[in-house]
């Protein structure tokens, strides 16, 4: 399988690939603030940190520049583009990884690819803004569509799904993935994202996990961003929300857990961890031999 971008394909035979968060954001909720220096974001702290992504073996690298962690507050388009477009554009011109970007406005989109984004990370599915649709069709990005119940605002306050979670999102996104191919996107451009943390409790997101075939009828590349989120918690019966960062370890289980399932894209923190726990995994995995990348050279360590 392969996912056509804007300018380019991404091979997703041979394994499952990584997709890196880099949060151009004051206030994400693992790791806001950090590129950050005296209240304004650090373009070349940025960068560096995009492109040490990049070297760890993320395959893509998502940039956000608005949170949309449960209870933020939007932030006015110029802002966003502020924060993008610098980063985008130094990262193209330096990195051949491609950069997806995380918005749900047209304008921002159109911006972005311009400076050279190949792929739009929709959190709404292009529901949110009504010149998204026209604008997919236009310019061949990759899009993502992604699954959410409500708003950022109020995604959280009471999510419930009266035909069950698995069904109502598979179904969710297969209407919008349709309406996207109406307006001119080829399927081959599109993977799809549940949307884990976005308008579900943990048994929601679980089950979303642990049902994931249904997710594969719909015939696209799945995405998952399952990196250092709140629902880990329920699993170890512990709470991390104090250090997000500690969730790392319930977050390559999950990886893991879900790359036995044939997910071929992950949304992650933290690249070089999770290259090398999938890397073992597909090593040691008889069934998917045939998707490493390469040998492991022996030794007698």
């Amino acid at each position: 399988m392969h996912w056509q971008l804007r300018t380019r394909n991404l091979d997703l035979s041979r394994g499952s690939v990584l997709m890196g968060i880099v949060n151009l954001t004051p206030d994400s909720f693992s790791d806001g603030g950090r590129l950050y220096r005296d209240g304004r974001l650090d373009v070349n702290a940025a960068v560096d940190h995009a492109l040490q992504l990049a070297e760890e073996g993320a395959a893509i690298l998502d940039l956000g520049a608005e949170s949309t962690r449960p209870g933020s507050l939007p932030v006015d388009e110029s802002e966003e583009l502020r924060r993008l477009i610098p980063v985008i554009t130094a990262i193209c011109e330096t990195s051949r990884v491609p950069v997806s970007v995380d918005t749900y406005r047209a304008a921002v989109a159109k911006e972005a690819l311009a400076a050279g984004a190949e792929i739009i990370n929709d959190i709404s599915a292009a529901t949110f803004d009504a010149a998204m649709l026209p604008l997919l069709g236009k310019t061949g990005a990759g899009v993502c569509l992604m699954h959410l119940q409500g708003t950022p605002q109020t995604m959280q306050a009471d999510p419930h799904y009266d035909d069950g979670v698995v069904v109502e999102v598979a179904s969710w996104l297969s209407d919008c993935k349709n309406a996207l191919v109406a307006a001119g996107v080829a399927a081959e451009r599109i993977a799809l994202d549940p949307g884990i943390g976005f308008g579900k409790t943990a048994a929601h997101n679980l089950r979303l996990i642990r049902e994931a075939a249904t997710l594969h009828a719909l015939g696209q590349p799945l995405l998952y961003g399952i990196s250092r989120k709140r629902f880990l918690d329920a699993l170890t019966n512990i709470d991390h929300s104090h250090n997000p960062e500690l969730r790392m370890p319930g977050t390559l289980a999950v990886t893991l857990f879900l790359a036995s399932r044939g997910v071929q894209i992950f949304r992650v923190h933290d690249v070089a961890a999770t290259k090398q726990a999938l890397d073992t995994y597909f090593q040691m995995n008889p069934r998917n031999q045939s998707t490493t990348r390469k040998r492991v050279p022996q030794n007698n360590g």
